[in-house]
């Protein structure tokens, strides 16, 4: 069978469960659009703020697709072949992972925007909150402890595609400058969002190309951003300390929404190269049940390898965390919890779809690598082979933006978790439960070796 004709059928089916699952859960859990929500009702300015639809998916859409939806599919490809990750994926997403999105962002729109764990307690009992609070915040921590060192690992990486390449530039430090450059651009779109209030067609059509020249333009100055990866993860987490307490409107809205169409650029892309490219699936469909190393069987490790893409646990926290206070609808949860979800199942499809044309022999990369260089051989479908340099510096950046969305999310996360654990509010309290959130991920860092 051929790579359009599977990507075909999953995207059809993703395309039908939105339509008909989607909606038969709206009118089940018998959404209100005259309902107040806790944005409305809440409404500081800070954590609380209506946000259009499309504008909060595009915020949410780069806050979950995190590594795992690019990662995920290419080690269990490696391991157990692409069969299995693709039935897991299209019917993982659309029957439990979507469901699970849902419902979570459902359930905090109608607790006053709380967390899961604050909603255990109401429902369930103090016992059970305080376990559960202290079990999220410490996988909070693990999850930025593994992104700060992914994404710092990006930014001093190499790119493998460009190796013997006279470039002219630092192939890490570009990827840095970009990313830099891409959060500052954030903040000015979030401050001219704020002060003038344009048409969000007119930020659009002003910002989204600006961020494809700091791409081009990271090239130009990478040699400004060269860094250890250890000096990286602590920039990184003293980054995440500051963004976790900025308003949202000022960098998480405005960054979410032009990450959320980095990756959209993403996924064009790889529907192009996809349908277009003429590639052949190259992978065995079906490799082993039971592979070497520390992968293990195939069930359970192909579900755990797969989170992100299909079901993750850590979607909850951010729909009941920072999406939930956005909402201005309750009819909007279809698309922003459950559309959102299935998006990121196309994005590990797109990923697996990297690896796939890959020769057993070629795809034993990093999966950060073969993405990167996956999208990039597509994206030259369109701009021509002489641009490779740019196209997979694109492709480097979009994974990078993958992660590094998620990073202060996760952060501003272990805020509000710390904040409801000691029921402390206010701006002192902020800053402590922010830097004892960073601290530690801080403290791993500094202890480990190179």
């Amino acid at each position: 069978m051929s790579l359009p004709l599977l990507s075909g059928m999953l995207l059809l089916f993703l395309f039908l469960g939105y339509h008909f699952y989607g909606r038969y859960l709206s009118k089940t859990f018998r959404l209100d659009a005259g309902a107040t929500t806790p944005a409305n009702a809440l409404n500081d300015g800070v954590d609380y703020v209506p946000t259009k639809p499309f504008y909060l998916l595009g915020q949410h859409f780069s806050a979950i697709a995190a590594a795992g939806p690019i990662a995920g599919p290419i080690l269990a490809c490696q391991q157990f072949g692409w069969l299995p990750c693709m039935l897991w994926i299209g019917l993982g997403v659309v029957l439990i992972g979507a469901v699970h999105d849902f419902s979570a962002l459902v359930a905090s729109v109608r607790h006053r925007g709380h967390s899961v764990a604050e909603i255990i307690r109401l429902n369930v009992g103090k016992p059970a909150w305080l376990a559960m609070m202290l079990f999220i915040w410490v996988s909070l921590l693990y999850v930025i402890v593994a992104f700060t060192d992914i994404t710092a690992g990006t930014f001093v990486g190499r790119i493998e595609e460009l190796e013997g390449m006279n470039l002219g530039f630092e192939r890490g430090g570009a990827v840095a400058a970009a990313s830099a450059m891409y959060l500052l651009l954030s903040i000015v779109m979030g401050l001219v969002q704020k002060k003038w209030n344009p048409p969000l067609w007119l930020m659009t059509l002003i910002f989204v190309p600006a961020t494809l020249g700091v791409v081009w333009y990271g090239t130009q100055i990478s040699t400004l951003m060269l860094f250890s990866q250890r000096n990286w993860g602590l920039i990184i987490l003293a980054y995440c300390f500051v963004a976790s307490l900025l308003p949202v409107w000022l960098l998480l809205q405005p960054r979410g929404y032009l990450g959320g169409f980095v990756l959209y650029m993403a996924l064009a892309v790889g529907v192009i190269g996809i349908f277009f490219g003429g590639y052949e699936i190259k992978q065995d469909y079906f490799k082993t049940w039971h592979a070497p190393g520390l992968t293990g069987s195939l069930f359970p490790f192909l579900f755990v390898t797969i989170a992100c893409g299909a079901c993750s646990g850590f979607h909850g926290l951010v729909c009941s965390g920072t999406t939930s206070k956005q909402i201005d609808k309750e009819t909007h949860c279809h698309s922003v919890g459950y559309g959102a979800m299935l998006l990121e199942g196309f994005v590990a499809m797109i990923a697996l779809a990297t690896i796939m044309i890959l020769g057993n022999g070629e795809a034993k990369g990093s999966p950060g690598a073969i993405y990167g260089a996956g999208i990039g051989k597509f994206l030259t479908l369109i701009l021509g082979k002489e641009n490779l340099v740019f196209a997979i510096t694109f492709g480097a950046m979009a994974f990078s933006t993958f992660v590094f969305d998620t990073l202060d999310v996760a952060t501003r996360l272990g805020r509000y978790i710390l904040q409801e654990l000691t029921g402390h509010e206010g701006r002192l309290a902020a800053l402590l439960a922010t830097a004892l959130t960073v601290g530690i991920p801080a403290c791993f860092i500094l202890l480990a070796k190179g």
